[in-house]
Order: structure tokens, then sequence, then C-alpha cells
């Protein structure tokens, strides 16, 4: 998964290691166009085809503000596993990875774990085909009245994720990425039970 345009390798060392999983019949998957530069803020967005395209998603180390728990937030909500390693309470490193526990993710100590966990997610088919009566838009990127739409049904009473889909009348994809972007620019904050507020 690239953050940039599939001309914009970063780091561009990495551009031979592309070229090998190319090569062995694998795939670059971007949302970006050809020539876009990767930015801070295209990573969290990048991330979440990451954690859309795999069975589930391990988080080793993370702080309480890390960038590891927006993706692992975002596995969640995409129906995917959501493993996290523990570390020692005293170490600031692994509050992130301690409070996914918390909050149920599976605790991971060894490699068996995760495969246990992913062995009968294996069996059944992880999405929707696009032609099911129920199946989600598969568009996601917001446009400018959609934003302030969902943006102007918050505020700093806590609503669930569900009712801005409703009351907004966008897809749950558009939903989700707008509250994504209002959280990385420190707007948004999420409370227990899927509620989110403006901060």
């Amino acid at each position: 998964m690239l953050a940039g345009g599939h001309d914009c390798i970063y780091p561009p060392e990495h551009g031979d290691l592309l070229a090998s999983i190319l090569d062995r019949k694998g795939a670059a998957i971007s949302e970006m166009p050809l020539g876009h530069e990767p930015r801070a803020r295209d990573f969290p967005r990048r991330n979440r085809l990451i954690s859309g395209a795999a069975l589930g998603v391990v988080v080793v180390e993370a702080a309480h503000r890390s960038g590891s728990l927006i993706t692992a937030r975002m596995a969640a909500e995409q129906g995917r596993e959501v493993f996290a390693v523990p570390g020692s309470p005293l170490d600031p490193r692994a509050a992130g990875t301690n409070d996914l526990i918390k909050q149920g993710a599976t605790l991971v100590t060894e490699a068996a774990d995760v495969v246990d966990a992913v062995a009968p997610i294996m069996e059944r088919p992880l999405m929707r085909t696009a032609s099911e009566p129920d199946s989600e838009p598969f568009e996601s990127d917001p446009q400018g009245h959609d934003r302030d739409q969902i943006t102007g049904l918050l505020g700093p009473a806590p609503v669930t994720i569900d009712d801005l889909v409703r009351m907004s009348g966008a897809s749950p994809a558009i939903v989700r990425t707008v509250l994504l972007e209002l959280e990385l620019a420190g707007r948004l904050e999420r409370h227990g039970g899927g509620l989110v507020s403006l901060l």
C-alpha cells in the first residue's frame, strides 16, 4: 500500500523492495494519482487500505497517541481482528497496546495466537460482493458538502457514527473518512460505545 502515487515511492530506497514484490506477482495499491508526493496526513489514510485488505492488525508497540491506534480503530470498524502485544504498565510505549487489550483486542504473545484466531476467518468471505443489495458503496472520498454536512451534525454532545450516517445520508465510508480527517486535525474526540464529538 502506497501513501503517494505509484511513481512516488516513499522512502525512495524502498523502490527495489517494491520491484521485488511486483516480480513475485504481488501488487502495489494506492488511491492517489500519479505524481502525488506523500504527505504526513496521507499515511493514516493509506493505513485504512492496509487494515481493510488484511484479516487482522497486530499492534506491537504504541504510545497513547500513536498512529497505530488509528489503524487499529479502522480495522475494528472494518470488521477485522485486532491483536495487541502487552507491555509493561510502566513503559509509555506500551500504553496504547495495553489499552487495546482492555478494550477487547486479542492478546498476543506468540505467532500461534494470531494463526489460531485467523484460521476460522479464512474459511468465510471477508465482504459482500458489489451486487448484493446491502453492500456499502465503494466511494469513500468525501466532497466539500459532505464534510460540511457531517461536521455540522457534530457538537460537544457525543453522537453515534450510525446516527451520523442516518442523519447525513452519506455512506458509512464517507462518514468514517470525514471523522478520520477531523481526528487527524485534532478536532474530534472518540468516546466509548462508538460515540464521537467535536473538541
